[in-house]
This record gives C-alpha cells, sequence and structure tokens, in this order.
C-alpha cells in the first residue's frame, strides 16, 4: 500500500468538487461526489490510471449526486451514500437541475446508505463516516485518521460554512455537526470540501467568521 492521493475535479455549472481519492501504488480508488460532467471525470480517471472500485456521495444535492447514475454505468460499480435521511433530495435531482437549467442529470438510487460510525475502504485506506446533518438531512463526511484528510462536502469550506437556506436545511443541526463532529477531528486535519480551496480545521477555527461563537 502506498500513499493516498486525491485529484479534484470541478463539475457542473457550480464548480463542485468531485474527487478522485486513490492508493498512488496499487491505483486503487474511489470517485466521491461526482455531480455531472462525466466526460471531465472521465479523463481524469484515464489520466491518472485509477481503478475505482465505488462511489461515494457526501449529501445528496443536484451538483454532488446528479451525475452518480451516469458514472455507476460507465464504472460498473456501486453507490454508497449518503445517509438514507437523504432520500427525498435523490428522488428530486432532475427537477431541481431544470430550475438551474443543468442537462444531463438523472435522480440517484445508491445501492447502500450508511450509518454513523461505517468504516470504508478507499484503495487500502480506512475512512470513519460522520452524520451531519445541516446543509442537508443526510449529509456524511469521510475521515482517514492515519493522514488526517476529511472530504467534508457542503458542511465546512475556507472561510465558510454550508447554507441552510434550502429545503431539508437546519442551521442549528449545521452548528450541532460542525461542533460535535467536524472541530473535534483535531487542528491537523486537511479538508476537501465540497467547493474551493483546501484548508485545516485549526485554520479555519483561527479565522473562519462562521466558527468565532461554537
Amino acid at each position: 500500500m502506498g500513499n493516498l492521493k486525491a485529484t479534484i475535479i470541478p463539475v457542473t455549472v457550480f464548480q463542485q468538487n468531485c474527487t478522485l481519492l486513490y492508493d498512488d501504488e496499487t491505483k486503487e480508488g474511489v470517485l466521491v461526489d461526482p455531480g455531472g460532467d462525466w466526460p471531465l471525470i472521465a479523463e481524469a480517471i484515464k489520466k491518472t490510471g485509477v481503478k475505482v472500485g465505488a462511489i461515494w456521495i457526501t449529501h445528496g444535492h443536484v451538483d454532488h449526486a446528479g451525475g452518480a447514475m451516469e458514472a455507476k454505468e460507465n464504472l460498473n460499480v456501486p453507490i454508497i451514500g449518503s445517509n438514507i435521511a437523504d432520500k427525498p433530495l435523490m428522488e428530486n435531482l432532475v427537477e431541481k437541475a431544470r430550475s438551474y437549467r443543468m442537462t444531463g442529470i438523472r435522480n440517484c438510487t445508491p445501492d447502500r446508505w450508511l450509518e454513523e460510525g461505517e468504516i470504508l475502504d478507499c484503495g487500502g485506506h480506512k475512512f470513519e463516516v460522520f452524520h451531519t446533518p445541516g446543509h442537508a438531512p443526510g449529509h456524511v463526511i469521510y475521515f482517514n485518521a492515519e493522514v488526517k484528510l476529511a472530504l467534508v462536502g457542503d458542511v465546512l469550506f475556507h472561510n465558510s460554512i454550508g447554507r441552510t437556506d434550502f429545503p431539508f436545511c437546519s442551521y442549528p443541526d449545521l452548528i450541532r455537526s460542525l461542533k460535535e463532529k467536524v472541530l473535534p477531528l483535531g487542528d491537523d486535519v486537511t479538508f476537501i470540501s465540497g467547493h474551493g480551496d483546501m484548508s485545516t480545521i485549526g485554520e479555519e477555527k483561527r479565522h473562519n467568521p462562521f466558527l468565532q461563537d461554537i
């Protein structure tokens, strides 16, 4: 087993960070949040030579899950996640895509829903699942303690936090998820968000204006 690597592919009109996560020796990995633009994702997979074993979803919003079924068909792998509380969102992706004039989007039917505390494998690297509702009711994050890397979807961003003005969102739930699940992972944890730049939890605790009163 080698080092854990991540290739980030911005997709859709929202420039969502679809992440190709893999072991650099075996080239075995997973695809996280394929929201759309399959040709871009396929090119990244081809370029890196990664053998994708599964699709992981952080939450059921259209820019994160809208391209999952197309990716599944092309890769012949299962869709894992998010938590079943996102089922209403996953079943409404086509309708939501129309409001954003997005094309090629399909409703998503995961092969497996996730629960708090489950452990997933990515090329021999173990990721723990945390259920982090707020931005979406079934939102989950994935955390590797060994390399101190978290994929946090739209819960936390560089200098911001997830929006809570969509249907099924809850600001109190989001703050609770940040306080009880995300921030305790450790200041030295690097995270990949659903949008924008990577950062560390420590950096955000010091400078993110939305975290100063948590």
